[in-house]
């Protein structure tokens, strides 16, 4: 981490240094023990060199080879991609002055992450805020992590499905949409276009690439995900969705007036079926599976009945899984009889699992 002078003022090079476990750089030297920080060194060593937030002034003194701070003389030895990230008020954002550096900077190899629109320093709101800390580090990890799906658009659905009795009742379930997104965001950062059909959840996906669909009963996922996967070449429903629905659904308050109450149901559609017998031989179907009794049996009929390329087993014996955890434990039944166990592991690193198997699919 280098602070500049001014950066200096606003926050304390401890803060980031405790954040970052790193020391911070702000000096040519420290002035009690006469050690030089070499800003050659630094530049060789980095891999990757980021700016954010580039105030106005850095962004025209790198663009004028002005070098009068630590950062600056980094800047102008490094070898490596450098990236910047403008940060300041609408006006500044929108002078000529600064935009002619950004052109100089851009056509000499730096890349630029825009400026996001918002509430400004100034109390105005427009163009000129930092881009949110998610979207510069999935900018850098598009960079970094192989593109295998790039050209490639995905459909995945997720969460629960509420089915309503009356203005205020559901029947539903405890998903949280935890995996289903987290397999969103990885098909995102594999290259692919990603279209996310989403249940009744307060969780959302932090890449602003996904499109996101909000579905409420399982007559609302069906339609969206027929309508979105005949264009789709891979689709990863994990949503789960009611089994059943009640066949009247009462426009007001069903009343308390009897020790029991009787609601007839009627099986919601199966989506994952009706995908199923749309599926063409280009495309990639995944489905899931929660048991909690002949799990393996049930999964593979369900492979085999739906037309599935694969399909992920959770078992509600796992401790560590289930709905609105933040971990799971998943087996991997592939179409060719293959079989596939995994440990316990974050969400996000089950994702990266599901998402490289697919990968394997696909070539």
């Amino acid at each position: 981490v280098i602070m500049t002078p001014d950066a200096v003022s606003f926050i304390s090079p401890l803060t980031l240094s405790t954040l970052s476990k790193n020391p911070v750089y702000s000096n040519y030297y420290d002035a009690k023990t006469g050690e030089w920080h070499n800003h050659v060194e630094l530049a060789l060593w980095a891999d990757l060199l980021l700016v954010a937030p580039a105030t106005a002034n850095t962004i025209a003194k790198m663009a004028n080879g002005i070098c009068d701070n630590l950062l600056l003389a980094v800047w102008l030895s490094a070898k490596s991609k450098v990236i910047i990230a403008p940060a300041m008020d609408l006006d500044m954002y929108q002078h000529p002055t600064l935009k002619k550096n950004l052109d100089y900077l851009m056509g000499i190899g730096v890349e630029v992450i825009d400026a996001e629109n918002g509430e400004l320093a100034s109390g105005l709101v427009g163009e000129g805020r930092l881009a949110e800390p998610e979207s510069i580090v999935q900018y850098i990890n598009q960079l970094y992590v192989e593109q295998d799906l790039l050209g490639k658009i995905a459909l995945v659905n997720a969460g629960p499905t509420y089915e309503h009795l009356d203005p205020v009742r559901y029947i539903g379930n405890h998903s949280s949409g935890k995996m289903g997104i987290a397999i969103a965001e990885e098909l995102a950062k594999r290259g692919a276009t990603v279209h996310l059909v989403l249940g009744p959840t307060n969780i959302r996906p932090t890449n602003q690439a996904i499109h996101v669909y909000d579905a409420i009963s399982a007559d609302d996922m069906l339609a969206n995900c027929i309508a979105l996967f005949e264009q789709s070449n891979i689709a990863v429903l994990s949503a789960a969705v009611a089994d059943y629905k009640p066949i009247v659904k009462s426009d007001q308050k069903i009343k308390k007036q009897t020790d029991h109450l009787s609601i007839e149901l009627v099986k919601t559609p199966d989506i994952l079926a009706t995908l199923g017998k749309m599926k063409n031989s280009s495309q990639l179907l995944v489905g899931f599976a929660l048991e909690t009794e002949n799990e393996l049996e049930n999964a593979r009929n369900k492979l085999v009945r739906k037309n599935l390329d694969f399909i992920v087993l959770n078992s509600m014996q796992d401790k560590d899984a289930g709905f609105g955890k933040d971990t799971n434990k998943i087996t991997i039944i592939d179409n060719s009889e293959k079989v596939l166990q995994f440990a316990t592991k974050s969400k996000k690193m089950v994702a990266a699992d599901i998402v490289d198997h697919i990968i394997k699919k696909l070539k």
